[in-house]
């Protein structure tokens, strides 16, 4: 049997010999890893989480005209290729113009229904969204100015770009309630209002709704600047500077809890340790005794706190993901990847968190003094 062999059932049979004392820095050193693994992975999986929340609340980025003439269409498929597919939650174009409807004056949007819903989730709908062309979507507003209600024929009326006159009927497929300026106004079909207005492939405004964070969308807007000449990008600061400061909290919440519960589990092994020392203070003075040096003593309390760091660490590890990924589900509804990093970081930690426990403990076995121990005082 090699030195390193017969070290190591040294310490495994003192472990085993007091399991009970042993099993407790165990769970507690079990506990601070799954804490420590768990509320890590939830760091680093809280910004892609709280980012998909918050596009909840709408479009992030704005987008207009530089100059005077309209975005075309080429130019947000220059935008599209700008913008990772993992990233676009969805951008919607919108056109504007000036309608009446029985007679009276509104403003119509044309608008793509797919892809608004992605950007604008906040929409409140009475009915259903327009499903053909012949169909419109009314405001609150307008509705109750017109006295409307769904399945409701109306009449639009306008003029063209080329100043030729339109009319056209349309059902009312729901209502729109936002709470908005938006209550003010009809939706249509982009391409119906583009062939009543007798063009296409303009847009008054478009919205763009990503999942960035506050930092990497000032990137975003640095790059659109640069490769679309004809497109002005502004960040929505409400929305940005809200994710940023919750997500901000949220992880500061998150190293604090993790501090407390190593100090508590340095805490609690100390005090395991410091109890099996009392124990074995006959056995240390025998050691002493038979000529072991102080050095001897703290390799095999160091090399006992450290094997339950690294039993407690991968124990934690385990656990930890187990734990995420309950929490993951339960408050975002959606599962979190391993991170295969963090699993040799915990184990590390766990046993430099033991390790650091163990030094009282160590230093008050090498403090021993044989000949008192052995004379029973």
């Amino acid at each position: 049997m090699t030195k390193q062999q017969f070290y190591l059932k040294m310490i495994t049979s003192s472990i085993m010999r007091r399991r009970s004392r042993m099993m407790i820095a165990l769970f507690a050193v079990a506990i601070g890893a799954t804490i420590l693994s768990g509320l890590v992975t939830i760091y680093y999986d809280v910004p892609r989480q709280m980012g998909k929340e918050f596009r909840s609340y709408g479009a992030n980025l704005m987008l207009t005209s530089r100059g005077t003439s309209d975005i075309q269409e080429e130019d947000l498929d220059t935008l599209r290729a700008l913008i990772p597919a993992r990233q676009l939650v969805g951008l919607t174009s919108y056109r504007y113009e000036s309608v009446r409807l029985n007679k009276f004056p509104f403003m119509a949007g044309g608008v793509d229904f797919d892809s608004v819903l992605k950007t604008r989730p906040y929409w409140g709908i009475s009915g259903r969204i327009p499903s053909s062309e012949n169909e419109i979507l009314v405001g609150q507003t307008v509705k109750d100015f017109l006295a409307l209600k769904e399945g409701d024929e109306i009449l639009l009326t306008g003029t063209d770009v080329f100043g030729k006159e339109f009319s056209e009927t349309f059902s009312v497929s729901g209502i729109l309630q936002t709470g908005g300026a938006e209550e003010e106004c009809v939706f249509l079909s982009q391409k119906k209002l583009d062939l009543l207005m007798d063009s296409s492939g303009a847009y008054d405004v478009a919205e763009c709704s990503v999942s960035l964070n506050a930092d990497e969308l000032e990137r975003l807007c640095f790059i659109i600047e640069e490769n679309c000449k004809n497109i002005a990008p502004r960040r929505v600061k409400q929305v940005t500077h809200s994710e940023g400061t919750v997500l901000a909290k949220l992880q500061a919440l998150v190293w604090i809890v993790t501090l407390v519960v190593l100090v508590l589990t340095m805490v609690c092994v100390a005090t395991t340790m410091m109890a099996v020392v009392a124990e074995r203070r006959k056995e240390i003075g025998l050691k002493k005794s038979l000529g072991a040096s102080n050095q001897s003593i703290v390799v095999d309390f160091l090399g006992e706190g450290l094997v339950l760091g690294a039993l407690g660490g991968l124990l934690g590890v385990v656990l930890g993901f187990v734990f995420a990924q309950g929490v993951s589900q339960n408050v975002f509804g959606s599962a979190v990847s391993f991170q295969w990093l963090l699993a040799p970081i915990t184990i590390l930690v766990s046993v430099c968190v033991t390790g650091l426990a163990c030094l009282l403990p160590v230093k008050s076995a090498t403090d021993v003094d044989p000949a008192l121990v052995l004379k029973g005082e």
